[in-house]
């Protein structure tokens, strides 16, 4: 089976396009739900939706769960690979090398061929095509710089001016590969219907924001 590690966030979805694009048959999403917020390799707010993310692109999603403790956490993402009989594996690892060796040495063990179509790409080139053809938009934030005000905003063209300012000031990373902040994509153009938010609240704790969508539908794009 060919699969996608797929988060809902704007990586994942781009280099999942990018795969199928290039000739890549994806036979299905595979979600990791850590149920612990300290994740050092999966994400944690709306992580529930990629169901109807799956759902919108017409394919089958499987979901697991992980404790989201570090190192241990891969061999959960290890035994839903070996058990799904994964061959290829498409992640949209950028530049975290943690993610990206670990990643590797499990398609490696396993003789899985690992494509990260996304790796080192210019982050102003990714953004740009995401505020061009996806509605994506900003589901946490948890660097310095990055405030509330960030929050359920959408990644387009004035987003990219705001996290250059950022990035200038506090040099975080612009594509959130450190954990700065992460993403959930509402419209791709893989999807057949495009997502819409009915209710969504903010969670504000310490030094990190959350924007959890309660409620979403279809809608026609």
């Amino acid at each position: 089976m060919n699969a996608c590690l797929f988060s809902g966030g704007k990586d994942s979805t781009l280099a999942l396009h990018k795969a199928i694009e290039s000739g890549v048959n994806i036979d299905a999403l595979i979600t990791i739900k850590p149920t612990s917020e300290e994740s050092y390799m999966f994400h944690w707010p709306n992580v529930d939706l990629t169901e109807i993310q799956a759902e919108a692109m017409g394919l089958k999603h499987i979901f697991a769960y992980t404790e989201g403790v570090k190192e241990e956490e891969l061999k959960d993402l290890e035994e839903v690979l070996v058990k799904n009989n994964v061959k290829l594996l498409v992640t949209g690892a950028t530049y975290s090398k943690y993610q990206f060796d670990r990643i590797a040495a499990i398609a490696k063990r396993n003789k899985i061929e690992n494509v990260a179509p996304l790796w080192h790409i210019d982050p102003i080139t990714e953004l740009n095509e995401i505020a061009e053809k996806y509605t994506a938009i900003i589901t946490s934030v948890s660097a310095e710089g990055l405030d509330e005000t960030f929050l359920g905003e959408r990644i387009d063209k004035k987003m990219i001016k705001r996290l250059e300012e950022v990035h200038k000031k506090y040099q975080i990373n612009m594509l959130f590969e450190g954990g700065e902040a992460e993403s959930f994509v509402l419209d791709a153009p893989l999807f057949k219907k495009k997502i819409e938010i009915k209710k969504a609240h903010k969670v504000l704790q310490h030094n990190i924001g959350r924007y959890i969508i309660d409620e979403a539908e279809f809608a026609e794009k």
